[in-house]
């Protein structure tokens, strides 16, 4: 694939920025900073206006550390194309970093009406309230989320934790329960689940 994109690279500026996005989202994903860097910046300069090229730079920014100006390039990326849900959804983890928790969420419900099933979006809309000390909110967020994936037994689990913190106990045996029969090696739920019976 790098191979192939590298070919691009010497067309006219669209051709060249298409190139020069993907070739830096494939360094990313392969931890390539500066290489994903430097061609980041080679497709913003083909194309100011390239939402994609715009959110690998803002990616590049992010991984390494700079969370406002990484935010800055979310939203430059947003304002090109405001249907851009890699940047929404990245602008929304930049705000949960920047501990700008009331931001985050709102980027998460923005996603949310536009993604109505993505089990990414709902674990971490839930994971906002649960920061938020909200844990109805949570609970009704996780709900929603085992709907989408009903079997993940990390969800069942903090369904559990969230209902026995609640004190109803019966909800979190149920989900601790379920969370046991897809994953009966998590010592957590085990030592939960063996001081109930014990109780």
């Amino acid at each position: 694939a790098l191979e192939t994109l590298k070919i691009f690279e010497k067309r006219d500026s669209r051709v060249k920025s298409a190139a020069a996005t993907n070739l830096s989202f494939l360094y990313y994903l392969e931890n390539e900073l500066a290489q994903a860097a430097n061609y980041a910046d080679l497709a913003v300069n083909s194309d100011r206006y390239n939402p994609a090229a715009l959110t690998n730079k803002g990616n590049t920014v992010f991984a390494s550390g700079d969370y406002e100006k990484a935010a800055e390039f979310y939203k430059e990326a947003l304002r090109n194309d405001s249907s851009c849900t890699e940047a929404l959804y990245n602008l929304g983890l930049t705000y949960k970093k920047l501990n700008r928790i009331e931001e985050a969420l709102d980027c998460f419900l923005k996603l949310h009406a536009i993604l109505r099933n993505s089990a990414q979006v709902l674990h971490q809309i839930a994971n906002l309230y649960e920061i938020m000390e909200d844990p109805n909110q949570a609970i009704e967020w996780l709900l929603q989320l085992i709907s989408v994936v009903p079997t993940d037994p990390h969800v069942l689990s903090k369904l559990g934790k969230l209902y026995d913190n609640e004190g109803d106990k019966s909800q979190a045996f149920h989900y601790y329960y379920e969370s046991y029969r897809y994953f009966p090696s998590n010592i957590e739920v085990i030592e939960w689940l063996g001081a109930y019976y014990f109780d």
